[in-house]
């Protein structure tokens, strides 16, 4: 199709018949695409057929112009559509990365605060373990050192963490007298032994009463008895078996710490008693609970 061009040679030969056309005019008969105008009969068949091809050319790409402007517009709509959520991802990426980093600092901090609790946590049980070895040490001293004692005199326990060495009135006291009697000087003396070869342990006496009342010129009742039994063992233990004061606490309890029922006379001689109540010094385990 050599001979097809948008425009034709200035002048061009039409054979039909044994005549000869006149020159045309360069402009071509048939716009391309247009199907209203009446191919004239004189063209060729060969030319036909050109012209008939260049508008199945102009019609096909007419609709594929179509179709690229139709992709064209959707392209720019995806594209802004893509630049709205990349701006929208970015900010939402952002932020998420922010809260992220922001919940790592807060695990990090959580775990160092956890890792350090943990450590506190184990000088903790190391202290208690060793106090409670320490008194359990010190229970098992003292009941060799009082084996010589009835039950019914005096007894000694560990609970709480405490040892309580518990001696009956009937060892200490006479009834109603503050007094301590030469036997239960005897026992105080033993355990004044042990305890003055222990210095990591606090030491309270407590006197306890049964619920029966008493009323004298010395005692208006029995908190007043009861202290004065508790300061004069103290003071037993001070200041002739030789134990340093400021280990040792004086209280007196009346009734208001019963350990049996105050209804039968077995409950009443429980109760009345004094108590020597030895507790750990809690020093080392105070550094260590130590908000500081």
């Amino acid at each position: 199709m050599n001979f097809m061009k948008k425009y034709f040679s200035c002048f061009y030969l039409i054979i039909s018949g044994s005549f000869l056309i006149s020159l045309q005019s360069c402009k071509p008969h048939v716009l391309c695409g247009d199907s209203s105008s009446k191919k004239p009969e004189v063209f060729s068949k060969r030319y036909k057929k050109a012209l008939s091809e260049r508008d199945s050319l102009c019609n096909l790409s007419k609709q594929k112009a179509e179709e690229v402007a139709s992709l064209t517009k959707n392209m720019e709509s995806l594209n802004k559509d893509y630049e709205s959520l990349k701006a929208t991802s970015g900010t939402t990426v952002a932020s998420l990365s922010d809260d992220l980093k922001k919940k790592q600092s807060e695990l990090e901090k959580k775990e160092k605060d956890l890792k350090e609790k943990e450590a506190k946590l184990q000088d903790l049980q190391g202290i208690i373990n060793r106090q409670d070895s320490i008194m359990s040490a010190l229970t098992n001293t003292v009941k060799k050192a009082l084996l010589g004692f009835n039950a019914d005199e005096l007894t000694v326990n560990m609970r709480d963490g405490k040892v309580y060495v518990s001696m009956s009135d009937k060892l200490l006291f006479k009834s109603g007298s503050p007094d301590v009697e030469t036997k239960g000087k005897e026992a105080l003396k033993k355990l004044a032994e042990v305890l003055n070869k222990n210095s990591d342990v606090s030491i309270a006496i407590e006197g306890h009463t049964d619920n029966v009342p008493i009323k004298t010129a010395v005692f208006k009742d029995n908190w007043d008895l009861s202290a004065a039994r508790a300061t004069n063992v103290v003071r037993l233990l001070t200041n002739e078996y030789g134990m340093d004061a400021k280990k040792l606490t004086a209280a007196g309890k009346g009734e208001f710490s019963p350990i049996a029922d105050n209804s039968t006379t077995e409950g009443k001689a429980k109760n009345r008693r004094t108590e020597i109540v030895l507790s750990p010094k809690l020093d080392e385990l105070m550094k260590v609970i130590s908000f500081k």
